[in-house]
């Protein structure tokens, strides 16, 4: 039931991407010779007005296939007939449509359970955030120019950009008036460490780094294993763990430890590590996580602010990704998203039809998103080379040469297809 469920939510994310190709094709009067879903083997198709409809055998990827698209035909229906701006509206459309899906699902999310707006829940007094005239209650806008509209964006932001020496701008609200302020980190010399990596944007809190020498590394866990349980308080999501170390910052105490490990769950206890670090600095934010109900016109306006986090957060491990901080051992593909699904269905199911929906819906906003700006990179063979190609004709006046731009076009294909392996390889190495 779980892979069937996986399957849909991928195949409905594909299908709607898809879909956005055929209806502006079939807008501009573009001959689609075929439309289907999945790929491999056709299990079953049909024709309809001199367009194939299949389904395939793989329930991972499909296509929009339109006559003319990679070769010369004299025929009015072929895309390369058609103007720069018509055929570039073609291809763009399907990161569009993944783009107003994850706006309908964030309406979807947001409308049924609200927002975690960015207050802060605690400045303590001596903090950096106390002494910059932050309190309890006020409404954190922007850090360092960029726009906080969700708790869980300061998470993002402060993961990206981790915090130093350096003096950070934030604007803040409080009685429907904005106020800035400068805050300026304080060096916190000595602490204890676990030496883990996880992000609070995960459906569950598995481990995504470990440092070598340090308790979870030593005690025998790997990258992948998810935590469960921390000294007996259930943790369902990487939020959950975010919030339990805010609230229990580690110290000389053991820990009591439970996580699942493939389909085994182990517990341990283990002693945090005092680390000295002259470079290590701390604001004393504590922000809200927690959710609360909006009115509709709030639910729509929240949604926008949703799938432009989803997008960032995408583009933003891009960067991390290609700087060398994040291992490509780290990304995961269709595989890794059925047990992510699989994951989510196994700790929501017990609170309900509909909780187990709107998680799903939630993972899926991010999927959808994901989907958007991968396909818009400027990469061969996506939709985003293609798109380079049109950019290039509308400013020379003339199209490249088809044979060049299809030999451009296998070529990341290829490369493509290495990568897929590889990703692959990773998704069934962390199964077992």
């Amino acid at each position: 039931m779980k892979l069937l469920i996986a399957i849909l939510l991928l195949g409905i994310i594909v299908f709607i991407h898809e879909l956005g190709h055929f209806l502006l094709a079939k807008k501009n009067g573009i001959t689609v010779t075929e439309f289907s879903l999945g790929m491999g083997p056709r299990l079953a198709s049909f024709t309809k007005n001199g367009t194939r409809y299949s389904l395939k055998m793989l329930p991972f990827g499909g296509s929009c296939m339109m006559l003319g698209e990679d070769e010369d035909i004299d025929d009015d229906g072929a895309f390369h007939k058609k103007g720069v701006w018509a055929r570039f509206s073609v291809i763009f459309a399907g990161a569009f449509f993944n783009f107003v899906l994850a706006f309908i699902l964030a309406v979807v999310v947001i409308g049924a359970v609200g927002v975690d707006y960015p207050d802060v829940i605690d400045a303590k007094e001596g903090s950096s955030l106390y002494e910059a005239e932050i309190r309890e209650g006020d409404r954190i806008k922007s850090i360092d120019g960029k726009s906080i509209h969700f708790g869980k964006e300061i998470d993002l932001h402060f993961f990206f950009n981790p915090i130093t020496e350096a003096p950070i701008d934030i604007t803040y609200e409080r009685d429907n008036k904005n106020y800035k302020t400068t805050i300026y980190p304080k060096s916190v010399p000595e602490y204890y460490k676990l030496g883990i990596g996880y992000t609070a944007n995960t459906s569950e809190a598995e481990l995504q780094g470990l440092e070598e020498g340090f308790p979870f590394y030593e005690a025998g866990i790997v990258i992948g294993d998810v935590v469960t349980k921390i000294d007996g308080t259930p943790i369902g999501t990487g939020q959950d763990m975010a919030d339990y170390f805010d609230a229990n910052p580690p110290t000389e105490k053991e820990i009591e430890i439970t996580y699942r490990h493939g389909n085994e769950e182990n517990t341990i206890r283990i002693k945090p590590r005092l680390v000295k670090d002259e470079n290590n600095y701390d604001l004393g934010l504590f922000y809200n996580v927690y959710r609360e109900k909006v009115s509709p016109i709030e639910t729509i306006k929240n949604s926008i602010f949703e799938v432009k986090y989803n997008i960032s957060y995408t583009i933003q491990s891009l960067k991390y990704l290609i700087s060398g901080k994040a291992g490509i051992e780290e990304v995961s593909g269709p595989v890794g998203i059925v047990s992510v699904v699989g994951n989510i269905v196994d700790q929501t199911e017990s609170e309900g039809v509909g909780i187990v929906f709107l998680s799903l819906a939630s993972f899926a906003t991010l999927l959808s998103a994901n989907l958007g700006v991968m396909n818009l990179l400027p990469i061969p063979a996506l939709d985003g080379g293609r798109l380079v190609f049109i950019i290039l004709e509308a400013i020379r006046k003339k199209p490249v040469p088809k044979e060049k731009e299809a030999i451009v076009h296998f070529v990341g294909f290829a490369l493509l297809m290495i990568l897929m392996v590889v990703v692959l390889y990773n998704d069934i190495r962390k199964l077992f």
